[in-house]
């Protein structure tokens, strides 16, 4: 991976509660990732936003954030909602067409999990990978809290 200036670049959007959106929003993170030369991630990364905006719009509530982080040694793709329920891990018979979103994710991201927003309902939906050329977990992406803080 190319070194990135300045060490952190990041990107949000608040995006209508409309299911027509995550479709949009698959192409502007594609769009995102090419441009900050991770497009080796980019079938991944996609596809966990894909599942993780239709999540937020099906079962959540307005309103919807998408944000992505990338560092040189890794890539955070978050989606917050305010809707009070908290996605879960579903037991499912394999003729089942839906509730497979977490389990996508897991498969995809090196990590992921859900943090609860402070003072109320909702939660941001985190997932990342490391994209260090080195594959073992460095004691900097070790040391990151579960969510991301926002720049100051």
């Amino acid at each position: 991976m190319p070194d990135i200036p300045d060490g952190l670049r990041t990107v949000c959007w608040d995006l209508p509660h409309d299911p027509s959106m995550v479709g949009r929003a698959r192409t502007m993170v594609n769009d995102t990732l090419t441009r900050w030369a991770l497009s080796h991630l980019a079938d991944d990364v996609v596809l966990v936003a894909g599942e993780l905006l239709a999540n937020a719009v099906n079962y959540g509530a307005p309103p919807v954030r998408l944000s992505l982080w990338a560092s040189a040694d890794g890539l955070c793709l978050r989606v917050t909602d305010h809707g009070t329920g908290r996605p879960r891990h579903l037991d499912l018979g394999i003729e089942s067409i839906h509730g497979r979103g977490l389990t996508i994710v897991s498969a995809l991201a090196d990590e992921y999990g859900v943090t609860p927003l402070a003072g109320g309902s909702g939660k941001t939906v985190w997932a990342r990978w490391r994209t260090a050329r080195d594959t073992t977990v460095s004691s900097a992406v070790l040391s990151l809290p579960s969510s991301p803080a926002r720049p100051e």
